[in-house]
């Protein structure tokens, strides 16, 4: 397995985050939503060594958000108390604001929720995205080799 956490029979790799508003352990207040998303220099099994240059080799992030905010009847297994949030991995690339994680209302911004239900659908959407902003960033970058 690479740099990524699961993939698909058609080859998406993607990396998971979860992040939750309650917490096994005693809280004052619920806890602030933020996933960390920080480019990694990932070790290479083909080549026995790290990586020079971090980076991001999923296709695609999932990020799950058990929302329920209620500790005695938070129930992690009840698909109904979690939303998942898919985002291509260059829309990250391509962020102005930190690179090294992302708050709850950052990710709204770029991304909406999905019951667990549609989450398939939604990462196989998502990885045509990433595809088509990385075709878009190739063909920049030819451009701007012409225009030197």
């Amino acid at each position: 397995m690479g740099a990524y956490d699961l993939i698909t029979r058609a080859g998406v790799k993607i990396e998971v985050k979860s992040s939750a508003y309650v917490q096994s352990w005693e809280q004052k207040s619920l806890s602030k939503i933020s996933f960390g998303i920080k480019a990694a220099r990932f070790w290479d099994d083909e080549t026995n060594k790290r990586l020079k240059v971090a980076a991001r080799s999923a296709d695609v992030y999932v990020f799950c958000l058990l929302h329920h905010d209620k500790k005695l009847t938070c129930d992690a297994l009840n698909l109904d108390h979690w939303e998942f949030y898919v985002v291509a991995t260059e829309q990250l690339d391509r962020r102005t604001e930190s690179q090294y994680s992302i708050t709850l209302n950052s990710l709204k911004v770029i991304a909406v929720p999905v019951s667990y239900e549609f989450l398939g659908v939604e990462i196989e959407r998502m990885n045509e995205e990433n595809n088509m902003l990385k075709r878009e960033d190739f063909k920049l970058s030819l451009v701007n080799k012409a225009l030197l």
